[in-house]
């Protein structure tokens, strides 16, 4: 766990002590006098514990009245689904330096094993904590009449009706398998339900245990069976089965019935530098992943602890440690199918996102627009993303004077316009490139299928530079325009993915500046060639080598305005800030006394609010109705304003290990969006929570009726006033072309 407030008070009598008073009678000590070794871990919080933190503020909001009841259990879905992610790529990637003996420490100086046994506790804690709220909002649904209940409280023609289902439905689809000499024990596949099923004769004593999967994906049958078409009433997946089992075993005594899941490691020893053929690593990758070791055995609250010990010794794991018993529903990401229940006043008000308000009107072309109107801000979720993303590349396929594609793809959707506009540009005869990164964690399988399909349709495509994970957000586009050529671009802080930019806050920039050209055809150069990183750029801020060093340069620029007397001021939005580089940056520039606000949605490694290092600094998360999931960088600069969006988080392997693209944005209308943007948030009482420096987060608390709305439900508003405005100027302006066409 985190450091309690008596940790704390040693951690500042510690940096008091390293300090001299400053007038040697007891009073304050001086900046300048106060010694900080920044090297220390003491200064530093745990990346593995600060993420599980993060959970718990997402698990508040599915505790919290305020929201609609199926939200809350959209929440409850959302920790499930990221603790399976945290023990698959987390977990495993700690258990693999365990086994590995590595003696390397985290950056607050804990040991690998360290690190798994605190996040057991804390995990642990939030099961607990969530199995209750999970009786309490099944308690709430029923009162809507959305009813989960088990298969034996079901009356007789209702179980009729199910053993029917699932004679018809279900059975034909089981293969239960045995364990004895001829049978050994079964593999096990990762987040695969399982029913341990013990059978004996009716004449016998000797007991049989079998296994039987529960086949819950491909096969159109959800987790949750509607028992009635005319009412939410639903029965478990495997509690069909397990309530069915003298079918599967005719004139078998059922001893017992008992649900478990694994967890396997996602982490897979993989050097992409020494691969002949990355395309082929990383289907050896996947394929090895699907037998990768097991780090988690979920087993339900009834099944015994013989049967608990058997299948961890069977499954190769430490029964005291890595099982986990769930009393309820396992596998809660799954409620996933419950939230979708057409029930609007159960759910937040409906959010249609909008045109931006300069792509409303019937402006013919997209580029005539960015070249005569500047540069866009686009805001997503709260301004359409097919209206803007998508209709820029849809043109672009089409435009006759489009001669050049090229954009950097890390995820997509199953079914995704980018792909199919990218498919017609080759049609069209365009020349189109496409970086797909095939090492997008857990999106390898559909990037190797994307990257197939693209190529097989002349496109050329690459998989970025060796070594480095390319996460940059960016289209570009070469066009013949009436003055020579022109390059436009579309930099972004998401994915290309339709679902996520309805889902996710994020950011994105259109422009057609001649620099912001020129360094991209730089950067698709690197991205192509594979090498010669030693590019120029004269606006973009790529990583790796140059993004950390800027950002570094313009932190220590900060601070030189400071001592001139001129208040230093940097705020920043980012998912995470765990690169302690920056992190012992921004401590100095605390202490030089410049102002930060920094808004970080999870992992923070920083600690905020401590006397003589950090009272500078306040660092907020937001959580909320979208995920907030924009950069934006600002560095006041004595005046000359610097604001900075783009994909890079501050973290290690974003700013070493990564491709990423931050871009500038000069216009100051744009400049003002994003300063609208940054001061709402920073001042939302509804969804934010100010981090302690012992890593805990205190929630803000409305103190009037407007407080009550987030930051997020205000940007709705807004983007719905400029769209509105927008539409008023348009209409007047036409009105006045059309009274001048009547007065000829």
């Amino acid at each position: 766990m985190f450091p309690g407030e008596a940790a704390m008070g040693n951690l500042e009598m510690k940096a008091e002590a390293n300090g001299k008073s400053g007038d040697g009678k007891g009073g304050p000590a001086q900046k300048s006098e106060r010694i900080f070794d920044l090297t220390s871990p003491e200064w530093y919080l745990n990346r593995e514990l600060s993420w599980l933190e993060f959970n718990r503020r997402v698990f508040h909001e599915s505790e919290d009245e305020r929201n609609p009841l199926l939200e809350r259990v959209f929440f409850l879905s959302v920790i499930g689904s990221n603790l399976d992610e945290f023990f698959m790529k987390r977990i495993g990637g700690l258990k693999q330096q365990v086994g590995a003996e590595l003696k390397l420490l985290s950056i607050d100086g804990r040991t690998p094993q360290q690190q798994i046994d605190e996040s057991y506790e804390m995990v642990r804690d939030l099961l607990e904590q969530q199995q209750n709220l999970e009786r309490e909002l099944l308690v709430l649904l029923a009162k809507q009449d959305i009813r989960i209940v088990k298969y034996t409280t079901l009356d007789e023609t209702q179980r009729q009706k199910m053993a029917t289902y699932f004679r018809d439905n279900i059975y034909p689809l089981l293969t239960p398998q045995g364990m004895d000499p001829a049978h050994p024990f079964p593999f096990i596949s990762n987040l695969s339900l399982n029913l341990l099923v013990a059978t004996r004769h009716s004449d016998g004593d000797h007991v049989y245990l079998n296994r039987i999967k529960v086949p819950t994906t491909g096969t159109g049958i959800p987790r949750f069976i509607r028992v009635d078409p005319g009412k939410h009433l639903y029965v478990l997946f495997e509690d069909v089965i397990a309530n069915n089992l003298e079918t599967i075993f005719p004139g078998m005594v059922i001893e017992s019935c008992e649900l478990f899941r694994v967890t396997r490691n996602a982490i897979t020893e993989q050097w992409p530098d020494q691969a002949v053929d990355l395309l082929s690593m990383i289907e050896t990758a996947l394929q090895d992943r699907k037998f990768a070791e097991i780090v988690r055995l979920e087993v339900d609250s009834t099944m015994t602890r013989p049967h608990r010990g058997m299948l961890a010794s069977q499954l190769g794991i430490d029964s005291r440690k890595d099982v986990f018993t769930v009393d309820g529903i396992m596998a809660k990401r799954d409620l996933m199918e419950i939230v979708a229940i057409d029930k609007p006043e159960l759910h937040f008000p409906p959010h249609q996102p909008l045109d931006h308000y300069k792509l409303s009107g019937d402006f013919p072309n997209i580029f005539h627009l960015i070249r005569e109107e500047g540069p866009f801000l686009l805001q997503h979720p709260y301004e359409s993303f097919s209206s803007s993303v998508e209709r820029f590349l849809k043109e672009a396929s089409t435009d006759p004077k489009v001669l050049v594609i090229k954009m950097t793809l890390y995820r997509t959707s199953a079914n995704s316009q980018i792909i199919q506009y990218l498919l017609d540009a080759a049609r069209n005869g365009k020349q189109v490139a496409v970086v797909v990164e095939l090492m997008a964690r857990f999106d390898e399988s559909a990037n190797i299928h994307w990257a197939t399909y693209l190529e097989q349709a002349g496109i050329h495509v690459t998989y970025g530079v060796v070594g480095l994970k390319t996460h940059s957000k960016v289209i570009f586009v070469v066009r013949r325009d009436y003055n020579g050529l022109k390059r436009y671009a579309h930099i972004g802080t998401g994915n290309y993915h339709a679902g996520t930019a309805r889902a996710y806050s994020d950011l994105g920039l259109l422009t057609c500046d001649p620099d912001i050209g020129n360094d991209l055809t730089e950067f698709f150069n690197f991205l192509t060639l594979g090498y010669a990183p030693a590019r120029t750029y004269k606006k973009l801020l790529p990583s790796p080598r140059i993004l950390k060093k800027t950002l570094l340069e313009y932190i220590k620029r900060e601070i030189e305005h400071q001592g001139k007397g001129n208040a230093g001021l940097i705020q920043m939005k980012t998912n995470a800030l765990t690169d302690q580089d920056i992190i012992a940056a921004l401590y100095q520039a605390s202490q030089a006394g410049v102002k930060i606000d920094l808004i970080v949605r999870d992992s923070c490694l920083l600690r905020p609010g401590i006397a003589g290092l950090s009272e500078n600094i306040r660092v907020i998360s937001l959580v909320g109705r979208f995920l907030e999931h924009a950069r934006i960088y600002y560095f006041r600069n004595n005046g000359q304003e610097q604001y900075y969006i783009g994909s890079a988080d501050i973290m290690k392997r974003n700013l070493d290990r990564r491709v990423e693209v931050i871009a500038p944005v000069e216009s100051p209308a744009l400049q003002a969006q994003l300063r609208e943007i940054l001061n709402l948030q920073l001042a939302d009482r509804r969804g934010a929570w100010d981090m302690q420096a012992n890593g805990s987060y205190l929630q803000r608390q409305p103190q009037s009726r407007d407080e009550q709305r987030s930051a997020q439900e205000m940007l709705i508003e807004k983007s719905e006033k400029r769209l509105a405005e927008a539409r008023r100027m348009y209409k007047k302006q036409y009105s006045k072309k059309i009274a001048k066409r009547k007065n000829k």
